[in-house]
């Protein structure tokens, strides 16, 4: 495929996509791996900015589609294998009505339980060496990886002892078959438009990503995002309402309660630290913001959580 750019093409921000990524109220359910058949949960536009706690591996068979992890954009119209890192800034851009193969999601405490599968990881670098994370695969080898995630997701279904590690030796399998049959694709162009869109979200994953009662948010306007990335506001939000349907203030605001949510739910830190930390110096204000986008005031949001837990 020629390279190309992404400017004629709009990336739709979905923000709960069950059939790609947990909804919000998954995250906090009991599971570390779980495996989809992408027939049945057919593949939606999506941009995933935010921080996860999962790993991915994504099996396409069937349709095209636009797939972005950081700066890389691959044009995707044959079968391929793409493995995505839980700090990846990734989008798809679906071009077909088409939707085959698998994806499966795992999260970071599997690993810790099963570290014979981190130790594969490690040495196939998949997931962290960015010239190996999408990989073409031949027609003729397609059954032999479908085969793998059809037998994975029967132990998912069936359960029992010894599911996991049943699980965890196919997905060392995938990756080995993966290797095996590598042909990795160079990436094609994208950009200065989608550049700018990448160092935001690059920027508004490094203020919220490591914030806490110690270290509050840096910046949290508009104004400030732009400053750090020496763009002019407006320009900035031209540019997001462009490529997400969204402005940046909608992206800010919708991290930072994501944030809250993670921080009311698995913290039992203060509603009065948990505001401090998100930039709210007063309890009121961090209550309105709170309540105008959720309808709940942050401690009605923690009390029905726990009550339905």
């Amino acid at each position: 495929m020629p390279s190309q750019t992404l400017d004629s093409r709009t990336i739709d921000t979905l923000r709960d996509l069950p059939d790609l990524i947990p909804v919000f109220r998954e995250y906090f359910e009991d599971w570390t791996i779980r495996v989809f058949d992408r027939e049945i949960h057919e593949c939606r536009n999506y941009l995933s900015p935010n921080r996860r706690d999962f790993y991915k591996i994504l099996f396409t068979t069937k349709g095209a589609g636009v797939f972005t992890m950081g700066l890389n954009t691959y044009y995707l119209d044959e079968p391929s294998i793409l493995f995505i890192h839980p700090n990846d800034i990734i989008s798809w851009r679906n071009l077909s009505e088409e939707s085959g193969g698998y994806y499966c999601l795992f999260r970071r405490s599997f690993l810790t339980e099963f570290p014979a599968l981190k130790a594969g990881m490690d040495k196939f670098s998949l997931f962290t060496d960015k010239s190996k994370s999408v990989i073409r695969i031949p027609a003729a080898e397609v059954p032999v990886l479908e085969q793998l995630f059809a037998r994975m997701k029967a132990e998912e279904v069936t359960g029992g002892k010894l599911s996991g590690d049943s699980m965890q030796a196919y997905l060392q399998l995938i990756m080995v078959e993966s290797v095996k049959r590598a042909s990795f694709p160079p990436p094609d162009n994208v950009s200065e438009e989608y550049r700018h869109v990448h160092e935001f979200f690059r920027l508004l994953e490094e203020e919220t990503g490591g914030i806490n009662r110690e270290h509050p948010i840096r910046i949290r306007t508009a104004k400030e995002f732009a400053a750090d990335l020496s763009v002019h506001p407006n320009h900035l939000n031209a540019l997001l309402k462009k490529h997400t349907g969204q402005n940046v203030s909608t992206h800010i605001k919708n991290r930072l309660l994501d944030e809250t949510k993670v921080f009311l739910l698995q913290t039992d830190w203060s509603l009065q630290e948990i505001g401090y930390s998100i930039g709210f110096a007063e309890q009121p204000n961090f209550n309105a913001f709170f309540k105008k986008n959720t309808g709940l005031t942050p401690a009605e949001f923690r009390k029905n959580y726990l009550y339905h837990s």
